[in-house]
C-alpha cells in the first residue's frame, strides 16, 4: 500500500502545484526553462504512475474490504463511464462541447473515478479512485481563481465534437469489451 501511497503524492502533488502555488510552478519553470521543467516534471510524473500502477497492483493482492457495493450500481457505473471517453477527446479536439464544460478532462476524471468508486469497496480502490476524485475537484474549483495554462490541441472545428464523440464512444466500447480486461485483468461485463 505505501508504493500506491507513493505514487498518488508524486503523480497528485506534482499535478496539484498549479492549485497550491501558481508563482512557485512558474518561478521553477521560469529557472529552468520550459523545456526542462516539461521533462523533468513528465518524468517524476511518469514515476509518480509507475508507482500507483505496481502499488495497486500490489495491494489487489492483500485487499482490505471498506464497503461491499450493491450489484446494482455496476449499471450506474457504465452509464457514468459513457462520457469518459469522448470528454478525454474533447479536451484535445475543442468544439462546443470544451466550450461548455471549460475543462472536460476534469470532468472525465470525477465521472471515471466516482463510477470506480460506486463499484469497488477496496481500501486501495478507495484510495485510488478517491484520490483522483478529489483532486479534480479541487482543481476545478481553483481553476475559478487562476488561468488556465494554454495546451497542445487540435484547431477549433465543428467536426470536432463529432469526432470527440465518435472516437470517445469507440474507445468506450473497446475498453468495456476487451482493453480493461486486457489491461486489468477485470472484465466490466
Amino acid at each position: 500500500m505505501t508504493t500506491l501511497i507513493v505514487g498518488l503524492v508524486l503523480f497528485l502533488g506534482l499535478h496539484s502545484l498549479s492549485i497550491v502555488n501558481e508563482p512557485l510552478r512558474n518561478r521553477l519553470q521560469a529557472s529552468l526553462g520550459e523545456a526542462a521543467f516539461k521533462g523533468l516534471f513528465s518524468l517524476a510524473s511518469l514515476i509518480g504512475l509507475v508507482l500507483i500502477i505496481w502499488g495497486y497492483g500490489a495491494a489487489r493482492l492483500d485487499p482490505t474490504v471498506i464497503y461491499t457495493p450493491p450489484g446494482w450500481l455496476r449499471h450506474l457505473a457504465m452509464l457514468l463511464l459513457i462520457p469518459v471517453f469522448p470528454l478525454l477527446l474533447a479536451t484535445y479536439f475543442p468544439g462546443k462541447i470544451k466550450a461548455k464544460l471549460g475543462h472536460p478532462m476534469l470532468v472525465a476524471v470525477k465521472l471515471w473515478a466516482l463510477a470506480h468508486l460506486l463499484t469497488n469497496g477496496m481500501l486501495h480502490d478507495v484510495l485510488l479512485f478517491g484520490s483522483f476524485l478529489a483532486w479534480a475537484v479541487v482543481d476545478r474549483i481553483s481553476l475559478k481563481r487562476r488561468a488556465q495554462r494554454p495546451m497542445a490541441t487540435l484547431p477549433a472545428s465543428k467536426a470536432n465534437d463529432a469526432v470527440a464523440v465518435v472516437g470517445g464512444l469507440a474507445v468506450y466500447v473497446l475498453t468495456v469489451f476487451w482493453a480493461h480486461q486486457w489491461l486489468f485483468g477485470v472484465a466490466p461485463v
